[in-house]
């Protein structure tokens, strides 16, 4: 019993010592520095053979050597932390830009944390405190207005913010609303119903003027009653659902449907089919974003990408450079980037004549 206690408790303190970067350098016989970048995760970047990466990693596992990540941040007086501001953590839009955000941040040794604000102007300015009070050195937000000069950088994808210390990365959504009504009248549509955004988000008021200003452009008259607005904070199909039975119940005849985003347009495709009306023989239906269930859903979508996962990165690599002080000044307002349209399923000629919508009872 005494040899087993014994070593156990050699044991726990050869699992508790920790390997200093000196000793492991002696270890794997390569320079502090070189080691330090294996560790840091900036191999790649100084180009050290992968080899040489895999034998360094492989012995601080064996020999138990962590970076302290800590005291490397109080002797540089930096916390290495961005703090990234969405309305809501849900499958579609948000993720895929988050997905972009932590490729680029962990790449550099940098950590994050999210916080949704679910549309509350409260919670939004008590973030935006919090994460000022936890030393982040730069703030990412998305789809999200932040109204306050902040004493750090801020790259807003999607906010639309046109003041000073703030980057945006914007899609170019009249090149967007152009493809996809160019692509419904080369089908034949000209009876086009549209749902509009919620008011909260940033991208609605500019995409409808980018619609209206596309229509225009391409001779497509736009019927006032063949446009609804979502309403709500709900982020599933239920909003496309409603607004689609509201256009229904409308009897206004329309042959195609351009929705604010692909939840929505699934919504709607749902509720087509509540009336009887086949997608896309009798109605087809366009939506926003391409995320990952819009090449699954039944028809399969046709819908705007947005490059969502190049928007985070972007986001993310323009606010290392404002924090290391690397992009030129004055710094950008905006950022462009650039969609294209997906055609899928969901879409079809124009049938002859527009089938009269029966509201579901």
């Amino acid at each position: 019993m005494r040899r087993g206690r014994s070593y156990i408790a050699d044991m726990a303190k050869r699992f508790h010592k920790s390997t200093s970067l000196k000793e492991l350098s002696a270890i794997v016989r390569l320079s502090q520095s070189t080691v330090s970048r294996v560790i840091n995760g900036e191999g790649d970047k100084f180009r050290i053979a992968r080899e040489t990466q895999d034998r360094v990693l492989q012995a601080a596992a064996l020999h138990g050597y962590t970076a302290n990540t800590v005291a490397r941040s109080l002797r540089q007086k930096r916390s290495y932390t961005i703090g990234v501001i969405v309305p809501e953590i849900s499958e579609g839009y948000s993720t895929a830009v988050l997905g972009g955000i932590e490729d680029e941040l962990l790449k550099d040794g940098y950590f994050y944390f999210v916080v949704s604000h679910r549309h509350r102007p409260d919670r939004l300015k008590g973030y935006q405190r919090m994460m000022l009070a936890r030393a982040v050195e730069g703030i990412i937000a998305v789809d999200s207005t932040i109204e306050d000069e902040l004493p750090v950088p801020v790259v807003a994808v999607s906010g639309h913010q046109h003041r000073e210390g703030v980057v945006n990365i914007e899609l170019d959504h009249g090149q967007a609303a152009l493809l996809a009504l160019s692509h419904l009248k080369g089908l034949g549509h000209r009876r086009i119903a549209f749902v509009k955004g919620q008011a909260f988000s940033s991208d609605t008021n500019r995409r409808w003027r980018a619609i209206v200003n596309a229509a225009k452009d391409l001779d497509i008259a736009v019927d006032p009653q063949l446009v609804v607005q979502l309403e709500g904070i709900d982020s599933g199909p239920g909003p496309g659902i409603e607004v689609t039975r509201q256009l229904l119940q409308s009897r206004r005849p329309f042959t195609a449907l351009f929705a604010f985003n692909d939840v929505t347009a699934m919504g709607a495709i749902l509720a087509l089919r509540e009336a009887g009306l086949r997608v896309p023989k009798d109605i087809s239906v366009v939506g926003f974003d391409d995320v990952l269930a819009a090449s699954t859903y039944n028809p399969p979508l046709t819908t705007v990408r947005q490059p969502l996962r190049d928007m985070g990165q972007t986001a993310a690599s323009t606010l290392l450079g404002l924090i290391r002080d690397e992009i030129p000044h004055p710094q950008p307002a905006a950022i462009t980037v650039y969609p294209n349209l997906v055609v899928r399923k969901s879409t079809a000629q124009a049938p002859a004549h527009a089938p009269q919508p029966v509201a579901p009872a």
